[in-house]
């Protein structure tokens, strides 16, 4: 009888000890390199995000964050890595206003954009930027609109990809303006540049910050921003209601998130770390430079009550505008 109330003794003593593991690690919570995974091509709008937000908490938190893009199926791919990887808290993610576009756009997914994830915080807001090449015959959005309705689906416009912020953002021209243009969809914004510039595409909606320079030396003409207000990053570009389409207003976002069944200390840690870091001047302007946009952090609730409200908003976009799910 004594070894059997030894050997429960011991039994409860492990026991105890695996149930208080998650506590335990998140008190020194991060003891190793964190992987910060976003869903679109090196070199554009999410990616350099990734970098500025990777650079700041990894001086905060005191450990490496190695950025990973997974691009595709506007940024499908990269949150359905984030969903699936050990919730532990060095696996996180960066997402963009697609996500919440995504359960709109398509069929079925593997993961729910609101449910399978902890939010950490939202980071920034910006506008996109509808562009043509400078040698382009439309020299303004109204121009543009004018020859799209006198060819119907024969002009057509690229984006970052299928069920991105960009997409949703030419559709809904398409369906304010009475227009037909059909969409191509690209791997990452610095593509889809390059098809405007090859001529493979006549129109983009691209991000601001990786068309601005292409705009100001003369390259890329600028017809319109998505936002109600001129943006900062591009004061000469007229916003697409200046234009003439009374309503339109198309922002996107980005923020960071964690698998679902993240520690909920882990989660508060870098929703604090995050917030920091927002705070810091030299961040707030890189992030600022980088998509022209507004900084502004949240709680792990607002994040997600922003989520769940988009989600409602694009799937009337998507149903408006006759978008077919793939």
């Amino acid at each position: 009888m004594r070894w059997m109330k030894r050997f429960a003794a011991t039994g409860f003593l492990l026991g105890s000890f695996m149930a208080a593991g998650p506590a335990q690690s998140a008190d020194n919570y991060p003891s190793r390199p964190i992987r910060l995974i976003h869903g679109f091509a090196a070199g554009g709008a999410a990616d350099t995000l990734s970098r500025i937000i990777a650079d700041g908490l990894s001086r905060k938190l005191g450990q490496p964050i190695v950025v990973e893009a997974k691009p595709g199926a506007g940024g499908n791919i990269g949150a359905d890595a984030i969903a699936k990887a050990e919730p532990d808290g060095y696996t996180i993610g960066l997402v963009t206003g697609a996500h919440a576009i995504s359960p709109a756009t398509y069929k079925s997914l593997s993961y729910q954009p609101a449910d399978s994830f902890d939010m950490i915080s939202t980071l920034v807001y910006y506008a996109l930027v509808i562009a043509v090449r400078n040698d382009y015959p439309a020299k303004s959005l109204g121009e543009l609109i004018a020859m799209a309705k006198q060819k119907p689906g024969a002009l057509s416009f690229g984006s970052v990809g299928f069920g991105s912020t960009h997409h949703l953002a030419g559709e809904l021209l398409d369906a304010m303006a009475g227009i037909d243009m059909v969409h191509v969809p690209y791997r990452g914004d610095s593509q889809s540049v390059t098809a405007l510039l090859g001529g493979e595409v006549p129109v983009i909606v691209g991000t601001p910050v990786l068309l601005a320079a292409q705009i100001q030396s003369g390259g890329i003409r600028g017809l319109a921003v998505t936002s109600p207000t001129r943006t900062a990053l591009l004061p000469d570009v007229p916003t697409v209601e200046e234009a003439g389409v009374k309503g339109y207003d198309v922002r996107t976002w980005a923020g960071v998130l964690a698998p679902k069944g993240t520690p909920s200390a882990v989660i508060a840690a870098l929703n604090s770390a995050t917030l920091d870091i927002l705070n810091e001047p030299e961040i707030r302007q890189r992030l600022e430079t980088a998509v022209g946009g507004e900084v502004r952090g949240s709680s792990p609730e607002e994040m997600k009550k922003l989520i769940q409200s988009e989600i409602v908003k694009w799937s009337g976009v998507v149903e408006r505008a006759k978008i077919p799910k793939i």
